[in-house]
């Protein structure tokens, strides 16, 4: 299968999808157990989760923050106006479906709009979809920057329209850490609900499959 970031940019009544070939290789759907997994199999092409950040609450945190739980890491911004909260929405379902095990994962929306979205933005926004297990971070423009090249992540800023508004061009796809932050699967729109948790819960409760 090959992996996809897909870029969306609003238009004048139309969304233009816009996909790119995500590190230029194919990835494999099995596990080492032999069973295949649903979603992409990014295991050993992306690095394991690193980042230095502020959170929601305006606490400083690390990718040892998240031990222990497996983190589904999505770059957006609190402006979006489509594909950040149909995101995290899907996600928030997706949690849902975990059942007891929900405790191990964490929603981490990492934004690509660090110049409005301020800890107190990203905590109104990020836990209206999911107050328990959702967390919105922030940084610098640089740190934000070095974060989404370490991933591939592709974001631009568009030019501000005349009330001096603008939005974001960015990536849409969900990156999945395991319980010991070794990146292990990506996720896109087209991945259905029960896909995403399915994955989710095996690699919970057996993060060395």
């Amino acid at each position: 299968m090959l992996g996809l970031l897909h870029l969306w940019r609003k238009g004048p009544g139309v969304h233009l999808f816009v996909a790119a070939a995500l590190l230029g290789v194919v990835f494999t759907a099995c596990s080492r157990t032999g069973e295949p997994w649903r979603l992409a199999n990014i295991s050993g092409h992306l690095p394991d989760l690193a980042l230095s950040l502020v959170d929601d609450g305006g606490r400083a945190v690390t990718a040892q923050t998240f031990e222990g739980r497996a983190a589904l890491v999505y770059f957006g911004y609190t402006h979006c106006p489509d594909v950040c909260p149909e995101t995290l929405t899907r996600l928030m379902q997706v949690l849902q479906q975990i059942g007891p095990d929900v405790s191990r994962a964490q929603i981490v929306f990492i934004t690509v709009d660090p110049a409005r979205d301020t800890p107190a933005a990203l905590h109104a926004y990020v836990r209206a979809f999911d107050a328990r297990h959702a967390v919105g971070l922030t940084g610098s423009d640089r740190a934000i920057e070095s974060l989404a090249k370490r991933y591939r992540v592709a974001y631009q800023r568009e030019k501000r329209d005349v009330n001096g508004e603008y939005e974001v061009t960015h990536s849409s796809a969900v990156y999945i850490f395991d319980t010991q932050g070794h990146a292990r699967l990506l996720a896109t729109d087209n991945d259905s609900i029960d896909a995403i948790a399915h994955d989710l819960r095996r690699l919970i409760d057996s993060p060395k499959s």
